[in-house]
């Protein structure tokens, strides 16, 4: 990709118009993205990786799922593949994409093992996913609790993926890499749901007006298909 005063940027996506309007990457010590604001440069930090016990857990997961992609018949990965087209994505610059047969029954499968199913081999077709809605989430600072309320128990036919921030300040009101997953509540859950338990395993305590932000994706049991993410947040109380 050639870029103005940048040269050639192996690595890099762009999306061109009648000049480049977009892209995406990394090159030396600079990064390509995008946030609301629009398309910008930054200087390139390398992450700490402190390998977690649940940083681990996610890629031997992975591990194991590539393992067992390369353990299924010729027939069995061109079905996956033959149905990629039903489960495309749209991607950074707004472009429908398609994932590969081996991405798509990685991310189904990784779905149904985070919530305690079993994995599949065949590809499903794709179909809508059972879901509820959010009433309201109360944090107390004080007694350490999170319950949130839900317009119905979890269905029969779902689990949900429950992801949340760490605490942040009253006047953020966007976090995206921020959510972690916390927990994941079973099929037929009722509602209220407690999750200040799992929310303090994960971050620690919170103090009274900080802001907790929570997501709840509801994943289908036999097929591992997601839903579109709830979301809601709490200023917590004292």
């Amino acid at each position: 990709v050639l870029y103005p005063d940048l040269g050639y940027l192996p690595g890099m996506k762009a999306k061109y118009g009648a000049i480049v309007v977009a892209g995406s990457g990394k090159i030396n010590g600079f990064v390509a993205s995008r946030n609301r604001a629009g398309a910008y440069f930054r200087t390139k930090v390398t992450p700490v990786n402190p390998q977690t016990t649940a940083q681990l857990a996610v890629r031997n997961r992975l591990g194991s799922l590539s393992q067992d992609w390369r353990g299924l018949t010729d027939a069995q990965r061109a079905a996956w593949n033959g149905v990629v087209s039903s489960f495309a994505k749209t991607d950074i610059f707004g472009d429908l994409k398609n994932p590969t047969g081996f991405n798509l029954y990685q991310r189904l499968n990784n779905n149904l093992i985070t919530t305690a199913q079993a994995a599949i081999s065949v590809p499903p077709v794709p179909q809508a996913v059972d879901e509820v809605g959010l009433t309201s989430i109360t944090a107390a600072a004080g007694a350490g609790t999170i319950a949130v309320v839900l317009t119905g128990a979890v269905p029969a036919t779902s689990a949900v993926k429950v992801f949340a921030t760490a605490p942040q300040s009253p006047g953020v009101t966007f976090v995206k890499s921020e959510y972690r997953l916390i927990t994941v509540l079973a099929p037929s859950a009722a509602t209220p749901v407690a999750l200040g338990t799992a929310y303090v395993a994960k971050f620690g305590s919170f103090s009274a007006n900080q802001k907790l932000f929570f997501k709840f994706v509801f994943v289908d049991i036999d097929s591992g298909i997601e839903s579109l993410p709830v979301q809601g947040f709490d200023v917590s109380a004292a």
